[in-house]
């Protein structure tokens, strides 16, 4: 009995050995059969990979190419719209240069003449404030868009009588500088060392007679630009409103236009005005209204003499009258008086003459 234990001991155990043995032999076959598979469906997605990287690579040289061909184009056209600005600026330079050393008399052609309108150039003599004639002399410039030489050529010419006796200490070569030229006109034509002067003929300006408040106020403005030309506008018109107040003739405009404490000269200047017409309008109603009661009061008087001159006119009527009904008195009666005939003492002229003596 042990003997047969022991052989079915044997006959199990060698059965899990081919059991085992069987199993390895699945396990092993199942592997072989996973890794096959995996190893084709990886060479699959590889050849798949690589063909869509293929075909990216095609587009990126397309788009490569395209990209090329679009700037050599753009180079191109650089290179084209450089070539022609380039030309443009040597035709603007060589024009510029034309313009620059042709004389002013000569005739320009009619391919330089400008579309912009020609301002005629000012003169100055030294008579006239330098300043003014700066100022004109500079919109003229803008107007015709003068160059830096033309400037200079043409301020020099402007120049008259004792302002052109400058121009002989400046030396030859300077004359074309525009810098130089106004420098030398300014030393000796100009108002800044006047500012003290203007300064005080503001402070002492007082209307004139017969002077309206618009000519006052054009020169408060004009003393004002000469004395206090570095001043902000804000401050310069402020100023002209209280320089303008002071110089108003009349008392009660002036208090009045003080009262309403104007910011600028403008301001001051529109209600001055306003009170003086006001007052005016007042002053020929009261004139219009006196003159009605003095016409009243004459024809009140003219009636009365009218009325005592018809009484008198009535008088004067019935004592003709009165006379002309009288009986003719007797020619052979004599005075008592004068012993004359024709009359009687009463109406005797001898006594009327001795009374009156």
């Amino acid at each position: 009995m042990e003997a047969g234990q022991a052989g079915l001991e044997q006959k199990m155990e060698a059965g899990q050995e081919r059991l085992e043995q069987e199993m390895r032999s699945g396990q092993e076959e199942i592997k072989s059969q996973i890794q096959a598979h995996t190893e084709s469906q990886v060479e699959e997605m590889k050849t798949h990979v690589d063909g869509c990287i293929g075909k990216i690579e095609e587009e990126v040289q397309c788009v490569k190419l395209k990209i090329e061909n679009v700037e050599s184009e753009v180079q191109r056209k650089i290179e084209e719209s450089n070539c022609e600005f380039q030309e443009k600026i040597g035709n603007l330079e060589r024009r510029i240069s034309d313009l620059e050393e042709r004389p002013n008399y000569f005739p320009a052609s009619p391919e330089f003449i400008s579309s912009r309108p020609t301002v005629k150039p000012l003169t100055f003599d030294g008579q006239t404030s330098w300043t003014v004639f700066k100022t004109q002399f500079d919109v003229v410039i803008s107007t015709n868009g003068w160059t830096d030489f033309v400037k200079a050529s043409q301020l020099v010419a402007s120049l008259r009588g004792s302002a052109a006796e400058v121009l002989q200490g400046i030396p030859a070569d300077k004359l074309t500088e525009l810098t130089t030229v106004e420098k030398a006109l300014e030393s000796r034509f100009g108002d800044s060392h006047l500012t003290q002067f203007y300064r005080t003929e503001l402070k002492t300006r007082r209307q004139k007679p017969g002077e309206s408040l618009q000519e006052l106020a054009a020169d408060v403005e004009r003393l004002m630009s000469l004395a206090y030309a570095e001043c902000p506008l804000e401050v310069r018109e402020s100023l002209a409103a209280q320089y303008f107040v002071d110089a108003i003739r009349d008392e009660d405009t002036q208090h009045s236009t003080r009262l309403m404490d104007a910011k600028d000269l403008k301001s001051s200047l529109a209600y001055s005005m306003k009170y003086e017409a006001a007052r005016t309008v007042s002053k020929t109603s009261r004139h219009v209204r006196s003159m009605g009661t003095e016409d009243h009061t004459s024809r009140e008087r003219d009636d009365k003499f009218e009325f005592f001159f018809n009484r008198l006119e009535k008088l004067l009527n019935s004592s003709v009258s009165g006379r002309k009904n009288t009986p003719r008195r007797n020619p052979n009666v004599t005075c008592w008086k004068c012993n004359k005939k024709g009359h009687v003492q009463r109406e005797c002229q001898a006594i009327t003459s001795n009374q009156e003596n």
